[in-house]
């Protein structure tokens, strides 16, 4: 290809040599991936994540047989998956300050704990309740329920009093930060599903369908999903569904209203960052009298980069 077929968004490989400062590299090769390319297979890849993956908090780790058993993120339902990893499986670990897939290291078994969050990919079992994995992807965030304190969106931070801790929490919010807003019926019928209830109007769609298309695109379409995304006779794929709810902005919150929010440990010098926020959760929290235990539904599974958005990338 010539130099001016080379548009901003193609990712590109460089050989060369560096100038001694390090910031000019006379190329001898430059190998192109266009951008088109790249979202195809970005396309591909979250549609496997979303196939053949299973995401939700570590409950214990079996690290001299390879097995990782998972409490999944499903709505109002308590289901745990076995995790058998092999030789072959690709291990990766997020970053204590990173919210992409792209900064993810390898790592290892031994690393993973119980309480980090995990995402997997590979074969499962018939019933969903094993899955030996090609790929997992861990790390250690927190949960947090509370009440909007304050934002400004100058400095894109949020300002969250935490109902487990009474403390308030300052949360910076980033280009990859996901913000979104549950509608009042998706609301109530997810809290029901929390208190152990039947959905009002039970049968019909379950939340996976309700509030935005299904999975095949196609609004009003209620097409069964993949295991645990199924309209029947099971809990929903909360992320999965997530990922349909409306988008909203950081000027859009104010103050009182109840978010839950995922999000990086952060470190000494640099304040937690928000991967996922979710407002319009009143009936969610008075449903479950734990707040931890509604925060726990939400992943942080959905942004940035490669391999590793469900919503702008492809993500586990």
């Amino acid at each position: 290809m010539q130099l001016p077929e080379l548009q901003i968004g193609d990712r590109i490989l460089v050989r060369g040599k560096f100038s001694e400062d390090g910031k000019l590299v006379v190329a001898l090769s430059v190998i192109v991936m266009k951008a088109t390319d790249v979202a195809a297979r970005q396309g591909r890849d979250r549609e496997d994540w979303q196939k053949r993956g299973v995401g939700g908090l570590v409950t214990a780790v079996d690290a001299g047989n390879g097995i990782i058993t998972l409490s999944a993120s499903m709505v109002g339902a308590n289901r745990t998956v076995t995790i058998h990893l092999s030789k072959s499986t690709v291990v990766r670990r997020y970053l204590p300050d990173s919210v992409k897939f792209d900064d993810a290291k390898p790592g290892a078994l031994d690393e993973i704990k119980s309480g980090d969050q995990l995402r997997a990919r590979g074969t499962k079992s018939a019933d969903g309740g094993e899955l030996a994995a090609e790929e997992i992807v861990s790390g250690t965030f927190q949960n947090i329920a509370g009440l909007v304190d304050s934002t400004d969106p100058g400095s894109n931070t949020i300002n969250v009093m935490d109902l487990a801790t009474k403390k308030t929490v300052t949360l910076k919010i980033n280009a990859d930060t996901q913000l979104r807003k549950l509608p009042p019926m998706v609301a109530q019928r997810i809290a029901a599903r929390l208190k152990g209830e039947p959905p009002e109007g039970a049968p019909g769609p379950s939340v996976a369908g309700a509030g935005g298309p299904s999975a095949s695109g196609k609004p009003g379409s209620h097409a069964q999903a993949s295991p645990g995304g199924s309209r029947t006779g099971g809990a929903p794929d909360f992320q999965q569904m997530l990922a349909r709810m409306p988008a909203v902005t950081l000027a859009d919150l104010q103050k009182g209203d109840a978010v839950m929010i995922v999000s990086t440990q952060g470190t000494a010098n640099t304040p937690p960052t928000a991967i996922t926020l979710l407002s319009g959760v009143e009936p969610l929290l008075s449903a479950s009298p734990d707040s931890g235990r509604a925060a726990m539904l939400l992943s942080p599974w959905n942004l940035g980069g490669s391999g590793a958005d469900a919503a702008t990338g492809a993500t586990p």
